[in-house]
């Protein structure tokens, strides 16, 4: 997907329009767009700072999000764009090198072409990146043949002809999960470990073939993903192939806030790296939240996007308070001023 393609429907700027806002938001896809919205409709001052590069960009439809079935990502984007642009939401093109909080417990962020921007309170919604397996032509079909969320393309490939790329302990779950969507499933080992004699009866009872040996690459017939290469030489036909990437957040420029991803595990086996987060998006860090793939590395676009509205209105509600407190200190501030303006006055004759 072109830098063009992905700010379409909003009109990004290479350097802030403003030096300072109340909330910038770091990542411009559903969750970042989902944050803005509900900000900028609270009337604070957004900016949300995007790379151009989602990570549903090669794929060709967005699923399972309701009213916006099979939905391309980039219009998806540009729709939600322009609806915060008319709200008054900012938009500024590039990534965040670096973060730091200054004295007064703003946060300063410098982009990787040099601009700076300060800011009250932060939402980080980068996502992540697919680490995938380091097979050759896997990574040219990701997105299209080669696939992971079958709740994401399983209706595309349905009654296909299906591999299983096994290189982590869950293989076989995801074996046994595909075969909802065809009877036509094959595990391939790989570099796997060997299934228990009870994976191997469930996979047996569900008609899901294994094949050992490691996988060298795939066949791509007329731009089709048409079969799996066996270290042996032997071609397997498969039409689609699934595969475990590693899942890494996003977060290396948190550290400088002293924030950094930590390990997430799915039944006791790491999957990736994620910012932990509480239920409303907080971090660890006072004044950031996080929202989307970045901490929860198993969400799905329409979960991130709501994750971002959620965590919106917990920065909204904690920049409430804060101007509540200073409203408080300023109007006790005042009157006790009033008080002793009014002892001083001479007394009336």
């Amino acid at each position: 997907m072109s830098t063009a393609q992905t700010f379409a429907g909003g009109h990004a700027a290479d350097v802030p329009a403003r030096p300072r806002y109340d909330v910038v938001v770091v990542g411009g896809g559903a969750a970042g767009l989902g944050g803005a919205l509900a900000l900028a409709r609270a009337r604070r001052s957004v900016l949300v700072i995007d790379s151009g590069q989602p990570r549903n960009a090669p794929a060709g439809h967005v699923h399972a999000y309701l009213t916006q079935e099979g939905v391309a990502p980039a219009q998806l984007l540009a729709t939600g764009r322009a609806e915060v642009s008319g709200y008054g939401g900012e938009f500024v093109r590039g990534t965040v090198a670096t973060a730091e909080r200054l004295a007064d417990g703003r946060f300063r962020l410098v982009l990787d072409g040099g601009a700076a921007v300060e800011a009250d309170r932060l939402l980080v919604t980068t996502g992540l990146v697919d680490e995938l397996p380091p097979v050759p032509g896997v990574a040219e079909r990701w997105g299209r043949e080669v696939l992971h969320c079958p709740y994401c393309h399983g209706w595309e490939v349905r009654d296909q002809a299906i591999g299983i790329l096994a290189t982590g302990p869950m293989a076989v779950h995801q074996a046994l999960m595909w075969r909802q969507w065809s009877d036509d499933v094959t595990l391939f080992l790989h570099t796997g470990p060997e299934p228990s004699e009870e994976e191997y009866e469930q996979l047996a009872a569900r008609g899901v073939a294994v094949v050992d040996g490691r996988v060298t690459s795939v066949q791509v017939t007329d731009d089709r993903l048409s079969g799996v290469v066996l270290e042996s030489g032997h071609v397997i036909a498969r039409q689609a192939l699934v595969v475990a990437p590693r899942f890494t957040a996003r977060a290396a420029f948190l550290a400088g806030l002293g924030l950094e991803a930590s390990e997430q595990e799915v039944n006791g086996v790491v999957i990736g790296t994620r910012v932990v987060a509480d239920p409303t998006g907080a971090t660890a860090v006072p004044g950031v939240w996080v929202a989307g793939n970045v901490t929860n590395l198993t969400e799905q676009v329409i979960g991130a996007a709501a994750a971002g509205v959620r965590a919106a209105a917990a920065v909204n509600a904690d920049l409430t308070a804060q101007e509540t407190r200073r409203a408080v200190e300023r109007y006790r501030r005042d009157g006790l001023a009033h008080a002793e303006r009014g002892r001083e006055a001479p007394a009336a004759r």
